[in-house]
C-alpha cells in the first residue's frame, strides 16, 4: 500500500487537557495521504465515513482535509488504527467503492479475518453485464468461493442479503464459462404453492418465475439478456422445482438448490442423491425463515446435522456483517434475533 498511501510518523508536543485531569500529555501523529484514491469517495459525503471510522476509535485525535488523514494517540492504537486503515483503502481500489456496510465490517472485530482468507478467492468471479465485475466482497463470502473450489457440495446457511445466492450464481456461471461444467440447474422449493403448481396459469417456466425471481435477477446480471435467453431455451440453463428432480441424475452440472430451509427430509434426501459425476452442489439457505407448516421438520435443519462431519462436503456460515443490503437491513436482523431468541 505504499504507493497508494503515504504514512508518516513523528512524535510531536500535541497538548491535550483531560476534563479530569490538566496534566498535559504528548501523543504520537500518524500522517496518512491518499494518492490514488479520490478523497471525496473515500471520506464520504459531509466526511460521513470519517465520522463513522472515527466511532471505531474514540481514543484517537482523527482529523481530515484534503487528501490526508491525521491521526493523535497513543503508538499501540496508531498501529491498529493504520492497519485497518490499509484495509479500507485496499477495499476502495478492490471495489472502487466504500460504504457504510463495508466500514463496520472491516472495522469491527471480523475485520482482522479479512487477512486470514485465501488471496485468490479475492478474484473477480465473472465479468458481468455492462462490464460489471463480480467478486465476493466478505471474507465469508470469499471463504464460500474457496469452499466451492476444494469441494463438491457446499452449504452456505447466512439471513437474507449475505449474498449466498448470489455468490453461487456467480460460481455456477464461472464454472459454465470455463467449461467445467455443461449446464446450470436451479432449484427452489415451491412452498406456497406445495410443489403441486397445476392452479397456476401458464407454462411451467411462467408458473415458476415468481418463486425464482432472485435467481433470474442475479444471472441477469452476468449474462447478457440475448444469451441468458437462448441458455434458458436450449436447457444449459434448467430452472425446476424441486419436484421435477426425482429420477434424475445430475451429471456436468452446476446445481444450486435455493431457499434449502423449507425442503423436507424427503425432498432434501432426493435432492442430494441426484448428484452425478462431474458436478458441483451448492445448497442455501437461512433457517430463520423456514416457511413450512408446523411440525414438519426442515430438510435443511437435518442435512446440517447429518453431513456435519462428511469428508468431502463444508459448510460456511454467513451473518449480518455479511449483508450487502441496504444499512437498515443488518438492523432488522439484529432487532429479529432479539425477539426470537426470547422465544
Amino acid at each position: 500500500m505504499i504507493s497508494k498511501l503515504r504514512k508518516k510518523r513523528a512524535s510531536i508536543n500535541f497538548l491535550v487537557h483531560y476534563k479530569k485531569s490538566l496534566k498535559p500529555h504528548y501523543l504520537n501523529e500518524l500522517i496518512l495521504e491518499l494518492t490514488e484514491i479520490s478523497p471525496r469517495d473515500f471520506f464520504g459525503q459531509g466526511n460521513e465515513h470519517i465520522n463513522l471510522i472515527k466511532k471505531y476509535f474514540p481514543k484517537l485525535k482523527i482529523v481530515a482535509r484534503g487528501n490526508k488523514i491525521k491521526a493523535f494517540g497513543e503508538e499501540d492504537r496508531l498501529e491498529e488504527f493504520e492497519k485497518r486503515f490499509d484495509q479500507l483503502t485496499n477495499h476502495y481500489l478492490k471495489y472502487n467503492r466504500l460504504d457504510e456496510n463495508s466500514i463496520e465490517r472491516l472495522l469491527s472485530s471480523q475485520g482482522a479475518a479479512e487477512l486470514q482468507v485465501p488471496e485468490h478467492s479475492g478474484e473477480t468471479l465473472v465479468h458481468g453485464v455492462s462490464g460489471r465485475l463480480i467478486k465476493a466482497q466478505t471474507a465469508n463470502q470469499r471463504r464460500l468461493v474457496d469452499a466451492a473450489k476444494k469441494n463438491d457440495m457446499v452449504f452456505a446457511i447466512g439471513p437474507a442479503g449475505t449474498g449466498k445466492t448470489y455468490t453461487g450464481v456467480a460460481l455456477a456461471v464461472k464454472a459454465l464459462k470455463e467449461k467445467q461444467v455443461k449446464r446450470i440447474i436451479l432449484t427452489r422449493p415451491a412452498v406456497e404453492a406445495g410443489e403441486n403448481l397445476g392452479f397456476l396459469p401458464g407454462d411451467l417456466k411462467e408458473k415458476l418465475d415468481p418463486y425464482m425471481q432472485p435467481l433470474y435477477d442475479a444471472l441477469r446480471d452476468m449474462i447478457a439478456p440475448e444469451k441468458l435467453t437462448h441458455f434458458i431455451e436450449t436447457g444449459i440453463i434448467q430452472i425446476a422445482p424441486m419436484a421435477f428432480m426425482r429420477g434424475r441424475t445430475l451429471d456436468n452440472a452446476f446445481v444450486i438448490l435455493d431457499e434449502a430451509q423449507n425442503t423436507t427430509h424427503a425432498q432434501m434426501k432426493m435432492f442430494l442423491t441426484r448428484m452425478g459425476r462431474n458436478a458441483k452442489f451448492l445448497i442455501t439457505g437461512d433457517p430463520g425463515q423456514i416457511d413450512l407448516p408446523r411440525r414438519v421438520i426442515s430438510g435443511l435443519k437435518e442435512a446440517l446435522l447429518v453431513l456435519n462431519n462428511v469428508e468431502g462436503i463444508e459448510i460456511i456460515h454467513l451473518d449480518d456483517k455479511d449483508v450487502i443490503r441496504h444499512k437498515l437491513v443488518k438492523k432488522v436482523i439484529e432487532a429479529y434475533k432479539t425477539i426470537e431468541h426470547q422465544n
